[in-house]
């Protein structure tokens, strides 16, 4: 069901249930749509299976044996002289 913004806020609560009950709710604002009110359980579904931020950041990108080669021959020692 479509929702304009000012009648969400008035009915709230009622908005909520009917996103448990009956399913996504649109918001629109000045008849373009703008927002969506689910359900935690619609929301929990849309979310399964996709990768967290930390698990993206550990993934990382996939190194290739040209790469690896690269990063094992190069120098151990600085590239410049780093006085403390």
């Amino acid at each position: 069901m479509d929702w304009q913004l000012q009648d969400a806020k008035n009915q709230f609560s009622k908005v909520v249930q009917k996103a448990r009950h009956e399913g996504p709710q649109e918001i629109t604002v000045r008849g373009e749509r703008t927002a969506v009110v689910l359900s935690a359980r619609d929301y929990d579904a849309l979310r399964a299976g996709l990768p967290t931020l930390v698990d993206a950041l550990l993934a990382g990108p996939v190194w290739d044996d040209e790469l690896v080669e690269a990063v094992e021959r190069r120098s151990q020692t600085p590239s410049r002289d780093l006085a403390f």
